[in-house]
């Protein structure tokens, strides 16, 4: 199923069991963000991006540093060099994807909506990695003309087989249906994000199959939050305006009973929002991460997960 039909995917969701697969990733890969600076193409449409000079390399590599070691108490992980040509890569969530589909591993390569990302496509490391290393079936989407920027885009419940997908300029319905076929997920529901929004997981974070941290601002879809209620039953913790700016939204598990956001995302966060996430179980990580987000991303952004 793939629909924008609220309570159609809601009812089907509800009926399927948590059993399309484990709720979190066996391994994690980022990209060094070597030659991090404001790329302009995506800036067009990020509103989350800073100015050029507030862009630190320095202080950005030794936070991704930290990062991969703190993640890496969670599960492996693997970094790729970084690229002056690709400045954004070290948001590789976007481009990059695993998913295993009746038991096969897949690498699933997105399309991106500006040049200067798409560029981040065409690397031969990444792909012989999966491809020749790990022996994972590629699925290109990146040569297809509609945008699909994977789970940028798409938010996954990897547990029940289902998909979250915002529409804007970074996702069109035809790359949507795309990504529901090359996930091989079993129902994907589309939505618009807000004006001036551009991807759902700045929005919206699923915690290991069984809890939400969701912004209802960010999301031109009002039934959506009783929809997430409904198949997350005490476990949908809403963010204020002021926590999803600071990317509380952006988050993940990696592990049970564990949530990762960036420090200044829980700063942030307000003691009811702590006490929703500790009431179902998940206890809060952090890592310092503000000259990444700079990029206009963040921890979330900066994770692609291996399935």
């Amino acid at each position: 199923m793939i629909t924008r039909d609220i309570a159609a995917f809601t009812a089907f969701a509800r009926s399927l069991a948590p059993d399309f697969g484990p709720a979190t990733a066996r391994a994690a890969f980022l990209v060094s963000p070597d030659g991090f600076m404001r790329a302009e193409q995506s800036a067009q449409d990020n509103r989350y991006m800073a100015d050029a000079d507030d862009f630190d390399t320095g202080a950005a590599l030794r936070e991704h540093h930290a990062l991969q070691r703190a993640l890496a108490q969670d599960v492996p992980v693997v970094c790729f060099p970084g690229n002056e040509a690709t400045p954004d890569a070290v948001f590789p969530n976007n481009v990059f994807a695993t998913a295993r589909v009746e038991g096969a591993p897949r690498l699933i390569v997105g399309r991106m909506r500006h040049e200067v990302r798409q560029r981040e496509a065409e690397r031969g490391d990444i792909r012989g990695f999966f491809r020749d290393t790990l022996g994972y079936a590629e699925v290109d989407l990146s040569t297809q003309p509609h945008a699909c920027e994977l789970t940028g885009a798409l938010v996954i419940d990897r547990a029940r087989g289902i998909g979250f997908c915002g529409l804007s300029e970074r996702c069109d319905e035809a790359g949507a249906a795309r990504m529901h076929e090359a996930f091989g997920l079993r129902a994907t529901l589309l939505f618009d994000l807000a004006p001036g929004e551009y991807h759902t997981n700045v929005l919206l974070a699923v915690l290991a199959g069984r809890a939400a941290l969701v912004y209802p601002g960010g999301l031109d879809a009002p039934a959506l939050v009783p929809a997430l209620e409904a198949l997350y039953p005490g476990g949908v913790v809403e963010l204020t305006a002021a926590e999803q700016a600071a990317f509380a939204g952006n988050a993940i598990a990696l592990a049970e009973g564990k949530v990762w956001m960036s420090r200044r995302a829980h700063e942030t966060l307000r003691p009811t929002t702590m006490a929703g996430l500790e009431a179902v179980g998940f206890a809060v990580h952090r890592v310092a991460l503000e000259a990444i987000e700079a990029g206009g991303g963040s921890l979330r952004c900066c994770v692609a997960e291996v399935f």
